[in-house]
This record gives C-alpha cells, sequence and structure tokens, in this order.
C-alpha cells in the first residue's frame, strides 16, 4: 500500500532543516512495514503545501528534498500564491494525494515525527481516523503558552459535550486517515477549522476515530501562524451550527 503525508507549511524556512533531519528518516523506516491490517508500506508520497509563505520556504523545500532521499519515497510542492489558511491547504494537499492512507502533520515538529509509526498501529479495525490527542489522560502537553492551551483544550471541552465525550481532543492536526474517508467527507472551512470540521463531519456520517495519547511541545523555530480571535471565531460558529443540527435531529424523532 502507498502512504501519503501531507505538511502544510507558512513561513516555514527555519523548520526545513528539522524536516530533513527528523522527518525523513521516520518515513525511511517506514517503509516495508505493516499496518495492524497486514498491508506492507511499500512506497511513501509526501506533499508539502506552501501556503502562500512570505519568506523562502518554498524554494528551500524544493532545494531540500527535490532530490530523491529514498527509491520508494516520492515528494511533490504545491503553492498557493497567497495566503489561504490551514483548511485551504489541507484541501490542496489532499487534492494531491493518490495513497491508502493520509497522514497530515505539522511542519514544525510539535507533535514528534518519531511518533508517526506509534500513531499508525491505531489504525485498527474499523478505525478509519486516528487523531493525536494530548488531552487524553496519558497524553501530555510540554513548554506550549498556558493561553493558547486553554483555548484548545476550552474549544475541544465542547466538541466532546455536543458530539462524543469519548474523544478528548478535536483541533490537533497530527492525524491518520483512511482514504475513504478523505474522498468522501467535504469541509469548508480555509483555517484552522477545517482538521476539525472534517473529523466532526466524518464521525457524524459514522466513522470510527481513535485517539493516539500523544505529548504536544512546544515549537522550537518561528512563531504560530493561528490567528487566536479568528479562530475562536470560527469554532464557536461551527459548534453552534453543529448543536442547532443536533437539535433539529432530536425535534425531528420527537414529533
Amino acid at each position: 500500500m502507498k502512504l501519503s503525508v501531507v505538511v502544510p507549511c507558512y513561513n516555514e524556512e527555519d523548520n526545513i532543516g528539522k524536516l530533513r533531519v527528523e522527518f525523513f528518516p521516520v518515513l525511511q523506516s517506514l517503509i516495508g512495514t505493516r499496518l495492524p491490517d497486514g498491508a506492507q508500506v511499500d512506497s511513501i508520497e509526501v506533499v508539502f503545501v506552501d501556503d502562500g509563505s512570505k519568506d523562502n520556504t518554498y524554494n528551500t523545500l524544493k532545494n531540500s528534498f527535490s532530490a530523491s532521499l529514498h527509491p520508494a519515497i516520492t515528494v511533490k510542492f504545491e503553492k498557493h500564491s497567497i495566503n489561504r489558511g490551514l483548511g485551504a491547504a489541507l484541501k490542496t494537499g489532499f487534492k494531491a494525494v493518490t495513497g491508502d492512507v493520509i497522514v497530515t502533520t505539522d511542519s514544525d515538529g510539535t507533535y514528534h515525527f518519531s511518533t508517526i509509526p506509534a500513531m499508525l498501529s491505531h489504525l485498527t479495525g474499523d478505525v478509519s481516523i486516528v487523531t493525536a490527542s494530548p488531552y487524553h489522560p496519558d497524553g501530555e502537553v510540554v513548554g506550549v503558552p498556558p493561553f493558547r492551551i486553554f483555548l484548545s483544550r476550552g474549544s475541544s471541552l465542547l466538541y466532546r459535550i455536543l458530539l462524543s465525550w469519548k474523544i478528548h481532543t478535536y483541533t490537533a492536526l497530527f492525524r491518520a486517515y483512511r482514504r475513504e474517508v478523505v474522498d468522501r467527507i467535504s469541509f469548508t472551512a480555509d483555517d484552522f477549522l477545517g482538521q476539525t470540521e472534517l473529523m466532526v463531519k466524518a464521525m457524524l456520517k459514522g466513522y470510527k476515530v481513535d485517539e493516539f495519547p500523544a505529548a504536544l511541545h512546544r515549537r522550537m523555530f518561528g512563531v504560530s501562524k493561528a490567528k487566536l480571535i479568528k479562530t475562536i471565531k470560527s469554532h464557536l460558529g461551527f459548534q453552534t451550527r453543529l448543536l442547532l443540527h443536533r437539535f433539529h435531529i432530536r425535534s425531528m424523532f420527537a414529533e
């Protein structure tokens, strides 16, 4: 089977060295391994999506990864002419992938790349999505500013109340999806809501989600690209629509 990895990037020139040193050795180690269902990873494609970076991210990516680093690993480069947002970058990446399983990961390594194999080991049985979960009882947060964690954890808490208490983290980008989810579930948000909207809509369609208890670390280079006020508004708006949707369904059954 083919594994695809989508890596959105925005002004990440300083993190590209980290990608080369820490990310690609993990991918190389995955060649020839088997997923829980017995499928062997024969090839891997990486799709870098430069979301309108204002620094030299795109050229540095191409200079660093255009040459083959392994015969079974291919690299694609996508570029937005302007910054369109994380959700838009994911949409571009999903259009470009051809793999059977798709991993999405932050380019800054805030979830350590070395944990990708452990995350994939949760893709068992009828599980269609595995999501990193620092808010799981066995997860942890290391060095991230408290106000960012407060906002993210608070948002996830609301989703737990509205959707499923069993899932502790709804906001992580670090995930693994079966191809069917990416092909069948559409999402509209172009900003940081995108990955949450995708998982929530998949859950509402009956796709099973499993959590990978993970450690979320502070980024070593650059600054977070999350626009907090806009992100909060996006999540609150989506949560309101989700609440109304659930209320409407309950009303139908009550009639």
